[in-house]
């Protein structure tokens, strides 16, 4: 290969480690922040879930992160203790793709206390420490489950491509009120012109969304 040419593509692949190593490294700063900041609330939020039950404070599951590989996802527990296996349940009675990211308004499993932590999204405030660790970014498409991700399509693959995240495009259109297709096609408009600019702007405007509860069920 020409020298010249050689040039040619060591540029975009220099620009894009670099931009991927800052975007590393805003995360973990703004994690670090948040998790200082939120440290109080967080501890409420534990201390009221097991006051209400007795019951375990995090709730763990396994995720699919960029390039299919799986990491254990927390979130602090707002539903029943095993509750979980009624989704698959409700899920089998779905007949469309919105089965895949199926999701209830108002979730039977829910306790009193996790119907609250759900609405103002602080079950969400344990995935910082992904975020810290790397299996997560602060911006991307949320992390699926395993036997979501079985139910893929070949264009569905493509939100493996990047790091998920805390939040993205389609969180702050409207989150669970957003159809699957809907949500696919925000996150690839998402992973096909993503910036550090873009990244931003979907931060500054999940503070909003997240105030505002709409979708948060």
């Amino acid at each position: 290969m020409e020298p010249h040419r050689q040039t040619e593509l060591a540029l975009p692949r220099a620009i894009l480690r670099d931009a991927t190593a800052f975007k590393r490294l805003l995360d973990i700063g703004i994690a670090a922040v948040l998790l200082m900041a939120l440290l109080p609330i967080g501890l409420l939020v534990a201390l009221a879930i097991k006051l209400a039950d007795g019951g375990p404070v995090i709730f763990w599951q396994r995720r699919v992160g960029q390039a299919g590989c799986t990491f254990w996802f927390p979130k602090f527990r707002s539903m029943h203790v095993g509750a979980e296996h009624m989704h698959d349940i409700m899920v089998s009675e779905q007949d469309d793709q919105d089965a895949i990211t199926f999701k209830m308004r108002h979730d039977p499993r829910m306790t009193p206390i996790g119907r609250i932590i759900r609405t103002l999204s602080l079950d969400e405030l344990p995935q910082l420490w992904c975020v810290m660790k790397g299996d997560m970014s602060m911006v991307g498409p949320r992390p699926p489950l395993p036997k979501e991700v079985a139910r893929y399509t070949p264009l569905a693959h493509r939100r493996l491509e990047v790091r998920p995240g805390l939040t993205g495009l389609w969180q702050v259109s409207g989150r669970s009120t957003i159809p699957f297709a809907h949500q696919l096609a925000l996150d690839l408009e998402y992973i096909d012109n993503h910036s550090l600019a873009l990244d931003l702007k979907l931060l500054l405007l999940t503070v909003p969304a997240v105030l505002s509860c709409r979708g948060a069920w």
